[in-house]
């Protein structure tokens, strides 16, 4: 099963906080990542946060998550540029736990955080987004991001796929982490399977190997909702570890973009990328060379990136710019 078009994308506006989309700087940056990298897809990608991996309310309503019109202004903003958008609210931990873990009891204990609390919250912030989606006509709602130890929570996931499914009727998918695309059970319940391609320039084939069993016990459309590298030494071997120490280096992260892309191209299941990330706040073009981090503005990735998009587009039969 094939999706309608080739994901050439790119996640937009990670780590934006509320009052830092709408405006001049935003715009910038998206219409920067549409010229540079002829993206023809973009998530859009944002976060709420509950205080720690043990609590069970998210209050997605207050600072710092942006808000419903910045929300809305982007999805305006990337539709203008001709992109299509899949929207992706996020779950974090306001202490810096990482989202993987949170987790509780398998079964409820009274006087202890239970699941059931923690779904019920959750569930009315990804509903509140799904609606936001089916207005704002997003081709594609992602309803979750990295939540390692929830996915083993069958019964919420399906229970949840099927409330998004009355209010929203576009496509619908989950972005489970690197290494965890065979251990997500509810994969039939989604339009699409995607996961996070972080994975070592020299571990690629091997792990291709392992996710096209999973791609063909389901007979789901898949992609990869994240996939990057940091342009810092040594990220090729370890591109998911964000706090990786060591000097910026360009040509690191086009090492891992040229494994990726060579690696998927011989793979034609593989059927595109969301890849990570574009800030809504850009550093100059200047900064690029001593800049450390994912995004590729004004590297030599961001070259590699728009000749693989473009090459690909065209093999597809889509319009190019």
């Amino acid at each position: 099963m094939r999706m309608p078009e080739y994901i050439a994308g790119m996640t937009w506006g990670f780590m934006g906080v509320r009052g830092t989309w709408a405006n001049d700087e935003a715009r910038n940056s998206m219409e920067q990542m549409t010229r540079t990298t002829a993206v023809n897809w973009t998530a859009i990608a944002f976060s709420a946060l509950q205080a720690t991996a043990f609590s069970t309310e998210i209050p997605y309503w207050d600072k710092p998550t942006v808000t419903d019109d910045e929300v809305k202004w982007a999805i305006r903003q990337a539709k203008s540029l001709g992109l299509k958008v899949c929207l992706k609210p996020i779950v974090n931990c306001a202490d810096g736990t990482w989202r993987a873990h949170i987790n509780f009891f398998d079964k409820d204990v009274p006087c202890e955080p239970k699941w059931s609390d923690w779904f019920r919250s959750y569930s009315a912030y990804i509903l509140h987004f799904a609606k936001i989606a089916e207005e704002t006509k997003c081709e594609m709602f992602c309803i979750g991001c990295e939540m390692v130890q929830t996915d083993r929570r069958e019964n919420e996931w399906r229970q949840l796929i099927a409330e998004v499914r009355k209010i929203y009727t576009g496509l619908i998918t989950y972005n489970c982490d690197k290494y965890q695309e065979d251990n997500v059970v509810w994969w039939d319940a989604l339009d699409i399977i995607s996961s996070s391609g972080y994975y070592p320039a020299n571990d690629w084939e091997r792990q291709l190997d392992r996710i096209e069993k999973v791609v063909q016990t389901y007979g789901k459309p898949f992609f990869f909702m994240e996939a990057g590298c940091p342009s810092r030494k040594g990220s090729a071997a370890i591109p998911n570890d964000w706090t990786l120490a060591g000097a910026a280096d360009q040509e690191e992260q086009v090492k891992f973009y040229e494994a990726m892309f060579t690696a998927c191209a011989k793979r034609d299941w593989v059927q595109g990328f969301m890849l990570w990330d574009w800030p809504a706040k850009l550093y100059s073009r200047e900064e690029a060379a001593t800049d450390d981090g994912y995004c590729v503005y004004g590297k030599r990735s961001e070259a590699v990136i728009k000749d693989y998009y473009m090459s690909r587009r065209r093999n597809e039969g889509l319009r190019v710019e």
